[in-house]
């Protein structure tokens, strides 16, 4: 898997003043649930030249959520990211309150250390050396707590759980075959399970990664 999926969501959701931070996300959710049921009722309808209809539409229903709805359908239409949707629906559901914002915060910060993996990755560009990179970001963010490795694990397996969404986003295949997600998945695992990434570490990779 080559996208960590929902990481600008979480990182910029940490600029939101505390008093918002639920309108917002709020908004977003309902916003990303516009966009996914246009993207439904184009699969649906497969009807011709119908595509750049669905997209204005969707956007056009998130954006009357509110700035939240705005933020999640430019995520999504631009950065090809769904993750917003799934990211909002589990925190929506934890009822608690401290609960809810300690398994919140600790889903942020396991996003962002997701983020970094993916960052470090593209920076190094190293050949064999994506597999690290996965174990490496589900371990730092599993080490946040149980939030932390939630989001790791819904970042993780969500191009696999969804793997036509990016059609709706025109970004297209990864060009890698099932074995090759296979392969990233049990990356995934063995970092969040707490295992040392460095497994997966290819002889020469730099040690600042």
């Amino acid at each position: 898997m080559k996208l960590f999926t929902g990481l600008v969501f979480c990182s910029l959701v940490l600029g939101v003043s505390s008093q918002g931070w639920f309108e917002f996300l709020g908004q977003a959710y309902d916003g990303a649930k516009d966009m996914w049921r246009a993207y439904s009722d184009m699969r649906e309808a497969n009807y011709k030249n119908s595509d750049k209809y669905f997209h204005a539409r969707g956007n056009y229903d998130a954006a009357q959520r509110g700035p939240g709805g705005v933020w999640a359908a430019e995520v999504i239409s631009t950065m090809k990211l769904f993750t917003s949707l799934v990211f909002c629906c589990l925190a929506l559901e934890v009822t608690n309150s401290a609960w809810r914002m300690f398994f919140s915060t600790c889903g942020l910060q396991g996003t962002k250390d997701m983020w970094r993996a993916y960052s470090d990755m593209r920076e190094a560009n190293y050949k064999n050396s994506d597999k690290y990179f996965h174990a490496r970001g589900n371990y730092d963010a599993a080490q946040r707590g149980p939030g932390g490795a939630w989001a790791a694990e819904k970042i993780s397996d969500f191009r696999e759980t969804y793997p036509r969404l990016t059609d709706f986003v025109k970004h297209g295949d990864s060009g890698h075959g099932l074995a090759d997600r296979m392969a990233d998945q049990e990356a995934n695992r063995w970092g969040r399970s707490g295992k040392d990434p460095n497994r997966f570490r290819p002889p020469g990779l730099p040690a600042k990664y």
